[in-house]
């Protein structure tokens, strides 16, 4: 394992506990509890995506994911928020690099956002004026720059179009301060990540803190920037649901030892049921992290190689990812199931394992309608490969 990637996954490894310790405080407060923030900052976790040239980690995508994987462990919720952090902070490679570094350049910076192109901007000069509100802002209450999608108008408010017919879309950044956040996170799950609306009215947005949508060439080299922003944000969604299946497992094997179900003069752990679910929960757990491992592999190799990752490889890390997400949360039905009443509790940390990882089901880039998309190239059918 390269040094940094050791370095970065032992600095989540420390952090875990004390997401875990701090849970219930971030759950209450339905944002990511001050003292996790800064120990993931000040190990430099929410910028592992950031280039070398502006002080970030530049990681390697196995390292992306065994870091958020091991917080998620510790916290759904600050896997969550780490995840976004530092998949947001890839964008660095794609901004101007003078923006790039206003943005990124500051060891304390915290970015996080949603691509989806919910604003407007209008040209003016020097760049843009943006309107738009935007949901999932998760983490909005410790970033200290949100971006935003937005589709660019003209003066009659038109979209305007690119080449071959396409929308232009844009993303643009705010800096804290210049977004309103509204106060919206009222949720079953990952309750902790703050994942409020916010909201931007008539803002300037300078050029150099804008970039493209999609077929933006990159400015540093190296393998990680030839991975799709998309594929990165699903191998980071899945990530925090190995970390929550892992912890769900974990939590189970310490309580199958120690209680004797209603009706029963055995204790969990000597049930067949509790066996047999057990092992199955395990081996959900470690094929998911196994096909994803393949996946990016197989896609890292490629990116060294200085290739453009082809429609198969962009296709692989979506599938795996969907997967992982889709197993895992079987993983953690199992063991909500194995706990019984003990489950429902607040004090057990199975139910909250159980609504986390169904919160983390329904985001787009692990839907079920993945699979169709896959499933449509692998058949040779004409597809909308835009979000791969």
């Amino acid at each position: 394992m390269p040094a940094a990637t050791s370095s970065l996954i032992d600095a989540a490894r420390e952090i875990a506990p004390l997401a875990r310790r701090h849970a219930d405080e971030s759950e209450r407060d339905r944002r990511l509890a001050p003292p996790v923030v800064a120990a993931l900052r000040d190990a430099g976790l929410f910028r592992m995506l950031v280039p070398r040239e502006l002080g970030g980690a530049e990681a390697t995508v196995a390292a992306l994911v065994g870091a958020i994987e091991t917080v998620a462990a510790g916290d759904g919720a600050a896997g969550w928020c780490l995840m976004i952090a530092a998949t947001t902070g890839i964008t660095a490679a794609l901004l101007p690099p003078e923006g790039a570094r206003e943005i990124h350049g500051d060891p304390g910076s915290i970015t996080g956002g949603m691509l989806m192109p919910r604003g407007t901007a209008r040209r003016v000069e020097g760049g843009y004026r943006v309107t738009g509100r935007w949901a999932y802002g998760s983490g909005s209450p410790h970033c200290t720059w949100l971006l935003g999608g937005v589709t660019v108008v003209d003066e009659s408010g038109a979209p305007e179009t690119l080449p071959g017919g396409h929308p232009h879309l844009r993303m643009a950044f705010f800096r804290a301060g210049d977004y309103v956040i509204h106060d919206t996170w009222h949720v079953s799950g990952l309750r902790g990540t703050g994942s409020h609306d916010y909201e931007v009215a008539d803002l300037f947005v300078p050029e150099r803190h804008t970039a493209g949508i999609g077929g933006v060439q990159p400015w540093p080299e190296g393998p990680l920037y030839r991975f799709p922003m998309y594929g990165l944000l699903a191998l980071g969604v899945a990530a925090v649901g190995l970390g929550i299946a892992r912890a769900a497992i974990d939590e189970l094997v310490s309580l199958a030892g120690a209680k004797t179900p209603t009706g029963s003069r055995r204790v969990l752990a000597e049930r067949a049921a509790a066996q047999a679910g057990i092992a199955e929960a395990e081996a959900l757990l470690r094929s998911s992290r196994a096909l994803l491992a393949d996946a990016i592999g197989s896609a890292w190799a490629a990116a060294e190689r200085g290739e453009v990752l082809s429609l198969d490889d962009r296709a692989g890390l979506r599938l795996a990812a969907t997967h992982a997400a889709r197993s895992c949360t079987r993983a953690v039905d199992i063991c909500y199931d194995l706990g019984g009443g003990t489950s429902i509790y607040e004090a057990s940390p199975l139910q909250r394992h159980f609504r986390d990882i169904h919160t983390l089901t329904q985001h787009v880039m692990v839907g079920l309608p993945t699979y169709e998309v896959v499933g449509r190239i692998m058949l040779g059918l004409p597809t909308d490969t835009f979000m791969l």
